[in-house]
């Protein structure tokens, strides 16, 4: 399933949740869900509002007991020991370092040491686990953003008046696609920033999807030349259609590391969900002999490949990049062949011909099994496909 963020009046936290609810997810479930987490005092409020015309959900998230500000770290736990799927686990936390490590640059201290005031509150926890949860209810596997629009003006925040955006919001936002709105009024919170930065696998135009339901959350002000709200269009695509999309490219570079680490190295990637993985061996300072280590991924398993080369590695730092590329058409196919039915991938090229591709690893334990070289077992199976 496939969520297209329709950002046209910024997003919050509020707003993201109002909208999943909206959509469909159940008030008493989402209230059941988040009880799975060590937090207690608040409640979920819900009220259909009109703006503009167009029907929405309005949450607030009532805090009757906030322990006051938490630390990443104290954050990071609570997550983590709740009663929660792994995928919602791993999603709320995304957002948080989102938030942390936007918070620690900007106030100078360590990620882990970082005081959540405005983001750390009972209601941010909720908005971000609760988002979580309702994208996991909604089967959720894709989430795509168009672009954000800023406002300008002035905050007051635990650190006095602050600009708008406020300074987590630019931060977090590096790098993706931006525009001014000239409205007087902040319209990308920094919850909402992060929700995009953290989960979103593109920021851009809706992909190609056949829609099934769309959502409306509210924001809390009411905007002259705009409805504030956040619409969520769901529906169902096809993740591997060809055209261009884009994927997330991972470097490192290392000089002091045992080779015999690589290999595992290679096959953890994959494991992780890598797209592809390769090594090209350069001179460093020094005329120290090294290897640059690349890693292809999908867009959200970028956290997740840094964090694998980051502990697998003797490398203390990962650039990153997003790219595009294009993809042929193809699909897994079944060919009868003198050893029998066997996997291979059928590849639709720009002209629309189609060529039959044989699986390696099928081929190799095919090759083992019989005793006879891989080569011929390619061979047989491509004259059984006509290729």
């Amino acid at each position: 399933m496939i969520a297209y963020f329709d950002c046209f009046s910024g997003i919050s936290g509020d707003m993201t949740l109002g909208a999943l609810l909206d959509l469909g997810v159940s008030r008493d479930w989402l209230t059941d869900q988040l009880d799975q987490l060590p937090l207690a005092g608040f409640s979920l409020e819900t009220e259909t509002v009109l703006r503009n015309g167009i029907t929405a959900c309005d949450l607030n998230v009532r805090v009757t007991d906030d322990s006051g500000p938490r630390t990443h770290a104290d954050i990071r736990h609570m997550i983590a020991s709740g009663r929660l799927p792994d995928r919602v686990k791993e999603r709320s936390l995304s957002v948080f370092k989102k938030l942390a490590e936007a918070e620690a640059k900007i106030h100078g201290c360590r990620v882990d040491d970082v005081h959540f005031h405005e983001v750390g509150a009972v209601d941010a926890i909720v908005d971000i686990v609760g988002t979580a949860l309702g994208l996991e209810h909604l089967e959720v596997d894709r989430l795509v953003a168009s672009p954000l629009p800023l406002g300008s003006g002035f905050v007051t925040s635990q650190h006095g008046r602050l600009p708008i955006p406020a300074p987590a919001t630019v931060e977090i936002l590096k790098g993706l696609p931006v525009y001014g709105s000239g409205v007087d009024a902040e319209l990308v919170t920094p919850t909402g920033a992060a929700i995009v930065a953290a989960l979103a696998e593109l920021v851009g135009d809706m992909p190609k999807m056949r829609i099934e339901t769309i959502g409306y959350g509210a924001g809390q002000r009411v905007l002259a030349d705009r409805p504030n709200l956040l619409r969520i269009v769901l529906g169902h695509g096809d993740t591997h259609e060809p055209g261009d999309e884009t994927i997330a490219v991972l470097e490192t570079t290392v000089d002091d590391m045992n080779p015999e680490w690589i290999g595992y190295l290679m096959e953890a990637l994959f494991e992780d969900g890598a797209l592809d993985v390769y090594w090209t061996p350069v001179h460093m300072k020094k005329n120290r002999p090294g290897t640059v280590i690349h890693v292809l991924g999908p867009l959200p398993l970028k956290e997740k490949l840094m964090g694998r080369l980051l502990s697998e590695t003797t490398s203390i730092g990962v650039r990153h990049s997003m790219v595009q590329r294009k993809c042929l058409d193809r699909e897994p196919v079944t060919v009868d062949t003198p050893f029998g039915s066997v996997r291979a991938k059928r590849i639709v090229e720009a002209d629309g011909t189609a060529r039959i591709v044989p699986e390696f690893e099928v081929c190799r334990k095919i090759a083992r099994e019989q005793g006879i070289p891989i080569r011929r077992v390619y061979e047989a199976i491509l004259r059984s496909t006509g290729n």
